[in-house]
C-alpha cells in the first residue's frame, strides 16, 4: 500500500486526504518543537542522573533520598526514550481558544517553561477523555492519534460544537475508533491510553478513599481502568506515593501479569509491585491444588486469623507454679504472677518472636530488683541469663516457633487442632488432618500467610542480636582507635578531641557495612491494593489482602457473572461481610472488545446459569460468523489463519494434547482468563463441566475472541 509520509505523518494511501498541510501543519510545527525539547531534557537528565549516582550515598534518610532521586530521574529517562514524540496522545481546543492543548503520557515543558504536553492524569486533560458530544466539557474539537514505530499511521477528529465546524479537522464517524478497538493483538496489552473512553476515564480518576468496585463483562475495558487508575492514583493522590505506601496490584495468574507488563511502564510508573496471590507466600511457588472440594470449602470458610491466633497463645503459656532460680549469691522465687507481668510487656502489635527478647528483658529485670545489691549488675545478668532452669521454663513458656511449623502441626496433630478450632464439628476438623501437613495447597496459603504476620521471622532475633554484637565491637575497636588518636596529638588546639562528640562518633561507625537482610516487600503495609478477577477471591484470600492495606483503600476489579463457583450476594454484601465498610460500585456495561457475532453466541451460554448475569453489549461487528467444527479440523485451521494473518495471536482453550506453536498459546479456562486474542479454538467446551462452573468457563472462554471465534466438537 502507497504510504504518505511527511516529518512525522506517515499515513497509508487510502487516507490521504488526512495530510493535506492545512489538516497537520500546526501539528508538524508542534512536534517540531516537542523533538528539540526532548534532546534538551534527554541530554539533561542523563547528565544530572550520572551526578546523583557519583554522589556517596550516604547513610539514613539522605541515602533514601538519593535512591529515590535515582529511581525518578531513570523512570522519567527511560519513558522520554523510549517514546520520544508518541508521548503524545492527541490534542483538543477549547472553546474560547485559538491554540489547540496536546496531552501526553507525561507533561512536558519547552525551556521558557511553555507547556508543550499535559500529563494525561493533571485535570486540564480530563476532557480529552471525558467529554461527549451530551457534555462536551468545554471543548471545540478532540483530536486522537495512532502511533506505530514511531510515526502517526491514522489519527481521527471530533467535532463537538457549530464553531469547530469552522476549524481544519479531518472528520470521522465512529468507524476509525471503532477499527482502532479491532487492530491485531500481541503477546503483551496493546497501548490503549489514547482510546480510553468517558465512562472509564469517569472511574480510573475516582478518589481513592474506601472499596470502588469496577464492575464489568467481558471487554468492557475493567483491566484497562485497573492499570491507569493505579498510575492515575499514583500521580494525583499524595498518600499513594512510593514513600508512602506504594500501590500492590494483584492480578489472577502469571500469564495476565506478563500481558499486562508492559502497561504501567508504558505510563511513567515503575514503582508498582505487581503479584499473584500465590506471591504472598514463599511456600505458593510449589503449593498444588486442594483435591478434595469440601477440605477447600473448610478453609476457604476458615475464620484464619482467629485459628492462628489460638495456635499462637497455645505457645505463649506462662508456667503455672513458682520456681526457684538459684544464684551464687542468693536464691529468690520466680512466682506466676511475675511470670504475667513479663508476658505483659509483649507489645500487641509485634509478633510472636520479635516479643520474645522483650518478654526475657522484661523476666529479668524483675529478677533483678529482687537480687539487687547481692552482686553488680553485669554479673548477676550473666549469671541469670546461664541458668539453665530459667532459660528452660522461658523457652518452654515463649518458645521460638516457625510459621509453617505451626500450621503444618495444626494439619497432623488432631488435638492441637481441636483445641485451637473448636467451633469445627469433629468431623470438620478430621477432614483437615492429612498424612504429609507439608504438602501445602492453594487453601493453606492464607494459613501460612497469616501465621507468618503473628509469628513473625524464627530468625530475626538471631540476626539482631548479632547485628548489635558487632555494631558494639565496631564502636569498641573505634573508641580505640580515637584513644590512640587524641594520646598522639600534640597539636596546639587538641583538634583530635572533637572526635569524642556524638557526630563524630555516629560518622565513624559504617553500618553499611554491617549484614542487612532484605524485607519482604509483598508483606506491605500498601497505600493501596488494585485486585483484578476479584470475583473468585475466596474469603481467606481476602483476609490476606486486608491484611496488607489497613487503610482498607482498594479498587476491585470483577464481574460476578465470571466467578467460577458462583457469586449469589452483591458487591456490597460481599465486601460488608468480610469486613469493608465504605463501598462503591462503578458498571461497565459497553463491550469494545467482544464482537456482536462472538457476543450472541456467548451470553445465552451464561444466562442459561445466570438470568441476571451483567452482559455486556458490543459495539463492534466484524462480519465473521462463529464457526462451528470438528476437533480434526484443529491443525488446519490453525495453519490457514497463520498463512493468512501476519499480524495477531491466537489461543486454542481446552486441549491439553494441543503444543503451543509461534503466536499460537495453549491454554485452559482458567488461565486464559483476563488474556485476548484475534482468534480463540474452542475445544470441546461441553467438557468444561456442568452448572455454573462449566457455564463460567465456557463463557469466558469464548469471550476471550476479539476477531473469530472457533467452536470445535468431535
Amino acid at each position: 500500500m502507497t504510504r504518505l509520509t511527511t516529518h512525522v505523518f506517515d499515513l497509508p494511501g487510502n487516507l490521504a486526504a488526512k495530510v493535506d498541510p492545512r489538516l497537520i501543519a500546526e501539528d508538524e510545527r508542534h512536534f517540531a518543537a516537542m523533538a528539540e525539547t526532548l534532546d534538551t531534557e534527554i541530554a539533561d537528565l542523563s547528565a544530572r542522573l550520572d551526578a546523583e549516582r557519583l554522589t556517596p550515598a550516604g547513610s539514613g534518610q539522605g541515602a533514601l533520598d538519593r535512591d529515590l532521586e535515582i529511581h525518578r530521574l531513570t523512570s522519567r529517562l527511560r519513558t522520554l526514550r523510549r517514546f520520544r514524540l508518541d508521548l503524545c496522545l492527541g490534542r483538543v481546543v477549547r472553546d474560547g481558544d485559538s491554540e489547540p492543548v496536546y496531552i501526553g503520557r507525561l507533561g512536558l515543558s519547552d525551556r521558557t517553561g511553555e507547556p508543550l504536553l499535559i500529563d494525561w492524569r493533571a485535570p486540564a486533560a480530563e476532557p480529552f477523555f471525558a467529554a461527549t458530544h451530551a457534555n462536551p466539557q468545554g471543548l471545540v474539537s478532540r483530536r486522537r492519534y495512532r502511533w506505530t514505530n514511531g510515526r502517526i499511521t491514522d489519527y481521527w477528529d471530533e467535532v463537538f460544537t457549530a464553531a469547530g465546524l469552522e476549524q481544519r479537522v479531518a472528520l470521522d464517524d465512529d468507524s476509525a475508533f471503532i477499527a482502532s478497538l479491532g487492530a491485531s493483538r500481541s503477546q503483551r496489552m496493546r497501548d490503549v491510553l489514547s482510546t480510553i473512553q468517558a465512562d472509564q476515564d469517569a472511574i480510573i480518576r475516582a478518589g481513592s478513599r474506601g472499596a470502588l468496585v469496577v464492575d464489568g463483562g467481558p471487554g468492557t475495558g475493567k483491566t484497562v481502568v485497573a492499570l491507569h487508575r493505579t498510575a492515575y492514583l499514583l500521580y494525583s493522590d499524595p498518600r499513594l506515593g512510593h514513600r508512602r505506601g506504594g500501590v500492590l496490584f494483584v492480578g489472577p495468574h502469571e500469564p495476565y501479569l506478563a500481558y499486562v507488563s508492559d502497561v504501567l511502564p508504558s505510563l511513567g510508573e515503575e514503582g508498582v509491585l505487581t503479584a499473584t496471590l500465590r506471591d504472598l507466600v514463599e511456600e505458593g511457588a510449589t503449593a498444588g491444588a486442594e483435591t478434595d472440594a469440601a477440605t477447600a470449602r473448610i478453609k476457604e470458610s476458615a475464620d484464619v486469623n482467629r485459628l492462628i491466633e489460638r495456635a499462637v497463645r497455645y505457645h505463649e503459656e506462662p508456667p503455672a507454679r513458682p520456681m526457684l532460680i538459684e544464684t551464687p549469691w542468693t536464691d529468690v522465687v520466680l512466682t506466676p504472677d511475675d511470670w504475667a507481668e513479663a508476658f505483659d510487656a509483649a507489645d500487641p502489635a509485634a509478633t510472636h518472636n520479635d516479643n520474645r527478647d522483650g518478654v526475657w528483658e522484661a523476666l529479668l529485670e524483675i529478677l533483678l530488683d529482687r537480687l539487687e545489691g547481692e552482686a553488680p549488675e553485669p554479673a548477676l545478668r550473666r549469671a541469670l541469663r546461664a541458668n539453665d532452669a530459667l532459660t528452660t521454663a522461658f523457652t518452654r513458656a515463649w518458645p521460638i516457633l516457625d510459621a509453617a511449623g505451626v500450621v503444618a502441626d495444626l494439619w497432623s496433630v488432631p488435638a492441637y487442632l481441636d483445641l485451637c478450632a473448636p467451633w469445627l464439628t469433629p468431623q470438620e476438623r478430621r477432614m483437615l488432618q492429612r498424612p504429609d501437613p507439608r504438602a501445602w495447597t492453594e487453601s493453606d496459603l492464607p494459613f501460612l500467610d497469616a501465621a507468618r504476620r503473628r509469628i513473625g521471622d524464627p530468625e530475626a532475633g538471631r540476626r539482631r542480636r548479632e547485628r548489635e554484637a558487632l555494631l558494639a565491637s565496631e564502636q569498641e575497636e573505634r573508641s580505640r582507635v580515637i584513644d590512640h588518636l587524641i594520646e598522639a596529638d600534640d597539636s596546639e588546639m587538641l583538634v583530635m578531641t572533637m572526635l569524642r562528640g556524638q557526630d563524630f562518633t555516629n560518622t565513624l561507625v559504617d553500618e553499611a557495612a554491617l549484614p542487612s537482610y532484605d524485607p519482604d516487600v509483598l508483606a506491605g503495609p500498601f497505600a493501596h491494593i488494585v485486585i483484578d478477577e476479584a470475583q473468585e477471591l475466596t474469603d481467606a484470600q481476602w483476609r490476606m489482602l486486608l491484611s496488607r492495606c489497613p487503610s482498607r483503600s482498594f479498587t476491585i476489579v470483577g464481574d460476578r457473572a465470571q466467578a467460577r463457583h458462583g457469586f449469589t450476594e452483591s458487591w456490597e454484601e460481599r465486601l460488608a461481610r468480610i469486613g469493608f465498610r465504605d463501598v462503591r460500585v462503578s458498571s461497565l456495561t459497553i463491550n469494545y472488545r467482544t464482537p456482536e457475532e462472538v457476543m450472541a453466541e456467548a451470553a445465552p451460554v451464561i444466562r442459561a446459569a445466570l438470568p441476571d448475569a451483567n452482559v455486556p453489549t458490543s459495539i463492534r461487528s466484524t462480519g465473521i460468523p462463529v464457526r462451528y467444527g470438528s476437533v480434526d479440523e484443529r491443525d488446519a485451521i490453525l495453519d490457514e489463519w497463520l498463512e493468512t494473518h501476519e499480524e495477531g495471536i491466537a489461543a486454542v482453550i481446552g486441549d491439553p494434547s494441543f503444543e503451543p506453536r509461534a503466536r499460537v498459546r495453549s491454554l485452559t479456562p482458567v488461565t486464559a482468563k483476563g488474556l485476548e486474542f484475534d482468534l480463540v479454538v474452542l475445544v470441546e467446551p461441553e467438557s468444561f463441566g456442568t452448572g455454573i462452573e462449566g457455564a463460567v468457563d465456557r463463557y469466558v472462554s469464548m469471550t476471550r475472541a476479539t476477531q473469530r471465534l472457533v467452536i470445535l466438537r468431535r
